[in-house]
């Protein structure tokens, strides 16, 4: 059939499956809005029409992690497509699948810098996993195609496709590409792990007494929630996550120590510091989670699970290096634990008491300050209402409550981790709510986070998107204050956000949405029962303590043991602390990391 190449890409991505495409005209992409324009008459696909270009990205990138999908987002030269590069490279930081589809200048006039031209395949190339410029309208439905095969695949990530205007106007015998009828010669990423190393890590396993698994992004992006479940269980072993691998193991599970890292709990910590065998699987080892890293798990063999092979190795040489695909290597570690059966012979039990120890002596702590309401007990009451909720967060210290006290099944924690995106929040929170309709969705925020893409409050109303906003507000760039505090002498350069602040609850009601002030503990249950109950999109302003700091906390050049908020008292206690030598049993040894009674290295 004759057809425009503008009228490929569109029957291209209803072949793969699209059902919402976020985006913002312009000159440059107006053939394929007049495109999209026909498919939402057909009903082939709706159109989501954001407020700024980074909201697009956003939201495409919350639909991605929420439902495992590839989410689509639109915008046209120029300006268009470089205000998408913030969110095409959180997406990329987070391996999250997304297609960014631009208008480009005609062909004839590239190079020439005509009205709207930017190079934005040349600007992306750091921060996709792959691009494309579509110089042919035959070829748009074979890059439609390998753009989503590419995207999904693998290691996950963000592709670009980049169309001049006369590309989607020309005229020509269209063939259409089904997916999974694409051959790219040179990639194939390894999914099946190597069976040699698979058994050297089952050798591993089989002598480790004080096993930690520590679970990353690759986790959640595998699908690997009960393969993670089965081995912690069959061989007793802790599991902590990442902030990207928050939900892939449920932390209120008795093996759970929480998030690991620079705000992770203090039981992760000392966990991964004292272990004697790290399985990391689909995690990078990155500054946030290692800390000082030439002390990181210092007692620790590694087992480094990966589907791509420039992680594994990259910060911390594994014993054991393991390519695949997470979800597949952890089922055949388990088929021959079975089969061999391997089990934990109660060889963890002392280690398990060990942390349980931890747990009781250093919990995270909820303050009730007098008069006044705490950010962590916002949170905490919208995990007791809505357990089962999609949350997703900004960045900065309400991101890291969140992270510490919210208890996340699979895919229901959206967050920009890598490359912390302020302004992340609300998009993301619109993209996954689109995705998934029936579902709670809870955008938590800071007054900071917030301003940054408010204009997506406009979006919400449009299209009837129930996202509930909860800001937690203290009046403060949180995280910044908390270092300027602790690092810089109470030197608060630029962070303080009270003069300039919006009234919340007018700003909501100028956009037709109901606003609530909360600024008492009181209040709280009530207010938190009204949001969740209310048929429509909600905006929530916390008014909580100004001067809350984020605890714990390992400081910069510090190992993970090494934390700022924890009692002197305990400390003095831990540095003293009973366990047991693995060789000889012997009892009454303290942490100085060598038996003293066979010499064995603890």
């Amino acid at each position: 059939m004759r057809a425009t190449g503008a009228f490929a890409l569109v029957d291209s991505l209803k072949r793969h499956g699209v059902k919402h495409v976020f985006g913002y005209p312009g000159g440059a992409i107006l053939p394929i809005y007049d495109e999209i324009y026909r498919a939402e008459a057909r009903g082939d696909l709706q159109h989501l029409l954001v407020r700024h270009e980074q909201g697009a990205a956003h939201a495409a990138d919350g639909y991605a992690r929420a439902t495992g999908q590839v989410g689509v987002c639109v915008a046209t030269s120029g300006p268009g497509a470089t205000n998408l590069v913030t969110g095409i490279a959180t997406a990329q930081m987070d391996s999250i699948p997304i297609v960014v589809i631009t208008g480009q200048v005609p062909r004839n006039a590239i190079g020439t810098d005509a009205f709207q031209e930017t190079d934005i395949y040349g600007i992306t190339l750091p921060i996709v996993k792959h691009s494309y410029v579509v110089r042919d309208p035959r070829d748009m439905a074979r890059i439609i195609a390998e753009a989503f095969h590419i995207a999904a695949t693998g290691r996950p990530g963000p592709v670009l496709v980049d169309i001049p205007k006369d590309v989607g106007v020309e005229e020509f015998d269209y063939e259409p590409v089904e997916p999974g009828q694409i051959n790219i010669p040179g990639y194939r990423p390894t999914v099946k792990g190597n069976p040699r190393q698979v058994s050297q890590a089952l050798k591993l396993l089989q002598e480790s007494h004080r096993p930690l698994l520590y679970a990353g992004g690759g986790a959640v992006m595998a699908g690997a929630h009960a393969e993670v479940k089965q081995l912690a269980e069959r061989l007793q072993m802790p599991v902590t996550t990442t902030l990207m691998g928050k939900g892939c193991f449920d932390e209120n599970h008795s093996l759970a120590v929480g998030m690991l890292g620079m705000h992770g709990t203090a039981y992760a910590n000392f966990a991964v510091q004292e272990c004697d065998l790290l399985v990391a699987v689909g995690a990078r080892f990155d500054d946030r989670v290692t800390g000082k890293l030439n002390e990181f798990a210092p007692h620790a063999k590694v087992i480094h699970i990966d589907i791509d092979p420039a992680e594994v190795g990259k910060n911390r040489g594994p014993q054991v290096p393991i390519v695949g695909d997470v979800k597949q290597v952890l089922a055949e570690l388990l088929r021959h634990l079975q089969s061999q059966g391997i089990e934990a012979d109660g060889k963890t039990s002392a280690w398990l008491e060990r942390i349980e120890r931890w747990k009781q002596d250093y919990p995270l702590v909820v303050p009730q300050p007098e008069g006044a309401l705490s950010p962590q007990e916002v949170i905490v009451e919208f995990a007791r209402q809505a357990p089962e909720a999609y949350y997703t967060t900004d960045v900065g210290q309400h991101q890291m409550w969140s992270a510490q006290f919210l208890k996340n099944g699979p895919r229901h924690w959206i967050s920009s981790a890598g490359l912390g995106t302020m302004g992340f929040g609300l998009p993301s929170a619109m993209g996954a709510k689109v995705a998934l309709p029936d579902e709670q969705v809870v955008c938590i925020s800071g007054d900071a986070s917030f301003q940054m893409n408010l204009q997506e409050l406009g979006t919400l109303v449009q299209y009837g998107i129930h996202v509930k906003t909860a800001v937690i507000n203290n009046g403060w760039q949180g995280m910044v204050r908390q270092w300027q505090e602790t690092f810089y002498q109470e030197r608060y350069s630029q962070s303080n956000m009270e003069v300039g602040m919006p009234d919340l609850i007018k700003l909501g009601e100028a956009y037709g949405i109901k606003g609530i002030v909360v600024r008492y503990r009181d209040e709280l249950k009530d207010a938190v029962a009204e949001i969740l109950a209310h048929n429509g999109p909600m905006l929530a302003d916390f008014r909580v303590v100004r001067n809350q700091n984020c605890y714990p906390m390992v400081a910069p050049g510090k190992n993970n043991s090494q934390m700022l908020g924890l009692p002197e008292l305990k400390k003095l206690e831990r540095a003293t602390e009973l366990i047991y030598c693995a060789s000889c049993g012997t009892k009454n040894v303290t942490t100085n990391h060598f038996c003293p009674e066979c010499g064995t290295k603890l």
